[in-house]
């Protein structure tokens, strides 16, 4: 992996049957999903493992991603249960490892030394967060060793990416990757999507990851099944003009489908 996102990754959160999330992961990674997002949180890092391994790609041009459980944040559990993730998975290396979340152990002083450490140990190429605001974020930054190289947080029609996120991330060479695209189905229902997905003929699945990919937000999204995958990844096809733009950010509604309080990731 280079610091440039693949543009569409699929986000397996709540594939627990292992059968499916491997088969999940094999369809997407052989219909042109470049990245794979897990997290010891899910439960199913073995299962994603053996889906990489099975699709006939080759490794080096798939992004795997995992994130470090908010209750494993403090130093010593940093190093132990990301060697447990990479065992799970059946790797040496990841190419990319998270803070999941800054809850619970979460201590920059604390928590962060540890993912250099794991960085040097080349057990990850790349150091991530995920859920962080622009404080955090810089206060994570003046820690590290390791430049941070993405954030990952939810953004959708209901919670859309700031402008003030957007440049600070754009200033600071990290990648705002997007997740929950869809808000678990409900930015599928709004107006403004449905209205644009029926003049473009498409699904509304597809509308939104275009939004994304407008915007130059690369996307983790769920996705099951050989014609769910291929339909989310052909948003990237879709080229949005001003009428769909302006309509899709006409959305009033605040909804943060995660952490529920709505306010914006400023």
């Amino acid at each position: 992996m280079t610091t440039e996102f693949p543009p569409i990754g699929l986000g397996t959160s709540g594939m627990d049957d292992p059968d499916d999330c491997r088969e999940n992961v094999e369809t997407a990674v052989e219909a042109g999903y470049g990245h794979i997002d897990t997290a010891q949180m899910y439960g199913n890092e073995a299962s994603v493992g053996e889906g990489i391994e099975r699709a006939d790609v080759p490794r080096e041009d798939v992004t795997l991603a995992t994130k470090v459980h908010p209750e494993n944040l403090a130093y010593d559990d940093v190093i132990e249960s990301t060697e447990a993730s990479l065992d799970a998975l059946g790797v040496e290396s990841v190419d990319l490892l998270y803070v999941h979340w800054p809850t619970d152990a979460y201590d920059p002083g604390d928590t962060l030394p540890a993912f250099d450490e794991v960085r040097d140990r080349g057990w990850t190429d790349h150091v991530g967060v995920s859920n962080f605001d622009r404080d955090l974020l810089a206060d994570a930054q003046e820690v590290l060793d390791a430049p941070i190289v993405a954030n990952q947080i939810e953004m959708h029609p209901l919670l859309p990416p700031t402008g003030a996120m957007l440049s600070y991330c754009a200033n600071h060479d990290v990648a705002p990757v997007a997740y929950s695209p869809l808000c678990r189905g409900d930015a599928l229902e709004l107006d403004e999507v449905v209205a644009v997905a029926e003049k473009h003929d498409l699904s509304p699945a597809r509308v939104l990851i275009a939004w994304l990919a407008d915007q130059s937000v690369p996307v983790v999204t769920k996705a099951s099944g050989t014609d769910h995958i291929e339909d989310t990844l052909a948003g990237l096809d879709l080229e949005l003009d001003d009428e769909d733009r302006a309509r899709i950010d006409g959305v009033e509604r605040r909804y943060r489908r995660f952490d529920r309080d709505g306010s914006p990731w400023n």
